[in-house]
């Protein structure tokens, strides 16, 4: 994409992490019992929901060092990578992943970032996995968010990496998509679609697998993106 973003864990300005408890409510009355989108129940309105302001986390944890199977087999390690393409009002498209060192995004004339990465767990030793974020306060400049997982290094199966996605907004229950009926051979996975449609931001599960990487991801939910070859 020809953009050189710095690796760095949270941008300057911009706010932490909101800390939230793992059951309960908080002080508004707001119940954060975990909710899971399934194929019958793909969709959630984070207007209704009570999450379309402030800080939305997407947190991506997997199983990065499956048993090995057989005699003679060494245990394999999978390295997967959090993005999302996105697009914003005023038209500007990309991407955010760590191919290429492209952390952050911003409008073209944005003032502060709305999305960032928060790093690239290569090595699949963090706990927390891989953390996308997007700064809600700035949903009028934001059209859509495509969230990705992309297995870079590691047999391309879905079944072995065990993926989960937890999109958790402030001060609203946790939204959980797990990255089941995988496909074997596909090294890219569209996970869920951010739309913002007059103010109302959607999350929508997709958990598809393509045979391909990022631009048959762009192809197949339309983005009109250039791509080049790219390395971390």
């Amino acid at each position: 994409m020809g953009i050189d973003y710095t690796k760095q864990p949270n941008p300057p300005g911009q706010p932490d992490v909101p800390g939230q408890p793992a059951g309960g409510a908080p002080s508004g009355g707001v119940s954060l019992s975990k909710v899971t989108l399934t194929k019958s129940a793909p969709s959630v309105s984070l207007t209704k929901h009570g999450g379309n302001t402030g800080l939305l986390a997407v947190n991506l944890n997997w199983n990065a060092r499956p048993p090995a199977k057989g005699f003679f087999r060494k245990n394999t390690q999978l390295d997967l990578d959090l993005g999302c393409l996105y697009e914003f009002t005023d038209g500007t498209k990309g991407v955010v992943q760590a191919l290429g060192n492209a952390f952050r995004a911003r409008p073209r004339t944005g003032s502060q970032d709305l999305i960032w990465l928060d790093g690239d767990d290569r090595s699949g030793s963090v706990s927390t996995g891989e953390n996308l974020f997007v700064n809600l306060e700035g949903l009028p400049d934001i059209r859509r968010i495509l969230v990705f997982a992309l297995i870079y290094e590691g047999a391309a199966n879905w079944a072995e990496a065990q993926g989960v996605t937890t999109i958790t907004p402030r001060g609203a229950a946790p939204i959980e998509i797990r990255l089941d009926d995988p496909q074997d051979g596909a090294r890219i996975c569209a996970i869920a679609m951010l739309t913002n449609e007059n103010g109302a931001l959607t999350v929508h599960r997709e958990v598809n697998y393509l045979n391909g990487a990022q631009r048959k991801l762009d192809e197949a939910y339309g983005w009109g993106m250039n791509w080049t070859a790219g390395r971390k």
